[in-house]
């Protein structure tokens, strides 16, 4: 997978790099599939994160949203036009999107990302994901594995997802976009987090960060570690139950950070499973789960936050059986089912 990613990195900077859409850099593997722990092993989905940088000209500007989504940490890129006037930042026959006529960029220049991907000076996910779908399918056929792979694109407004097929094996992939937060780990991406996100929403992913976690966690563990297996076993056990496999996630990360790694080897299996299932108890007892990455002042010192993120209130994945009593009872109930 990550073989196909880079080849696609490489002709996205030859066929994007003097034009005025967003530069593309090298795919970041996110999520289970690529943490090792995947508990659908026979319909995996391998994410990837696409980072994105302004083109020539532009710059990235991200923007808390409302109080509310202040609250759910959601972004807006609002992206500006830069002078390229001056010595220093001018471009070879390149024209200034400030300061030439109007007229005369029409007729000798491409159009700014304004007038491409934006929706009121606003990045806008649909139409990136479009731009994006597209940029992979034209793509497609100038790399070696379209020699023996067929690619099919798959409907998504906030990504691209693709499948490739050669007639016995199949994988699916999804690739998302987002813009990286400072020097960090953090980024805001075109991953939906509630049932509708507006076009213009990007909501702040923790997926490298998580995924950095796993792989600090590697470069300690023993050869006979079962984290990994612990984790994917839990859940595949409770798919289908009501917990969802992040909330499976969070507990573990938590159990991780505070645990030695020597003590999740082959004997220690069951009593890190009753570990698990524990914390899991007294979390839906108490109607609150901390999130793993804001407001986490333990995280690893490799794991590289922005201050905001890290002195965050931290958030309560459980916030709604606080807030919902029969939320809780099914909560109570689900957890004796498991």
């Amino acid at each position: 997978i990550m073989g196909l990613m880079d080849k696609y990195t490489t002709f996205f900077d030859h066929v994007l790099s003097d034009s005025f859409y967003p530069g593309l850099q090298r795919a970041i593997g996110v999520g289970s599939a690529f943490e090792g722990w995947s508990p659908r092993e026979q319909d995996v989905v391998y994410q990837v994160l696409i980072p994105m940088t302004p083109p020539r000209g532009h710059s990235f500007h991200l923007e808390l949203g409302t109080a509310g989504q202040r609250r759910l940490r959601n972004f807006h890129i609002r992206v500006q036009q830069e002078c390229t006037c001056t010595s220093e930042q001018q471009v070879e026959n390149m024209l200034c999107f400030l300061h030439h006529p109007q007229q005369e960029l029409s007729s000798q220049q491409e159009p700014s990302l304004l007038d491409t991907l934006c929706t009121d000076s606003y990045l806008d996910v649909h139409k990136t994901a479009r731009w994006f779908c597209q940029l992979v399918r034209a793509i497609w056929p100038a790399l070696p594995q379209s020699h023996r792979w067929h690619l099919t694109l798959l409907p998504s407004r906030r990504s691209c997802q693709f499948k490739v097929t050669n007639g016995t094996e199949s994988f699916r992939i999804e690739m998302l976009f987002g813009v990286r937060r400072e020097d960090s780990h953090i980024f805001v991406s075109s991953q939906t987090r509630e049932a509708y996100t507006a076009s213009t929403t990007w909501p702040e992913t923790y997926a490298v960060a998580e995924a950095e976690f796993f792989k600090h966690i590697a470069r300690q563990a023993p050869a006979d570690s079962l984290h990994l297996k612990c984790l994917q076993f839990f859940a595949r056990l409770q798919l289908g139950i009501g917990f969802s496999t992040y909330t499976t996630k969070t507990i573990a990360m938590h159990l991780l950070n505070v645990l030695p790694v020597s003590q999740w080897r082959r004997r220690d299996f069951l009593l890190r499973l009753l570990d698990v299932i524990e914390s899991l108890r007294l979390c839906v007892q108490a109607k609150r789960l901390r999130h793993f990455i804001v407001g986490n002042r333990r995280l690893p010192g490799d794991i590289h936050l922005p201050r905001d993120v890290q002195r965050a209130q931290t958030h309560n994945l459980f916030q709604h059986l606080a807030q919902q009593s029969a939320a809780h009872r099914q909560a109570i109930s689900e957890y004796r089912v498991l």
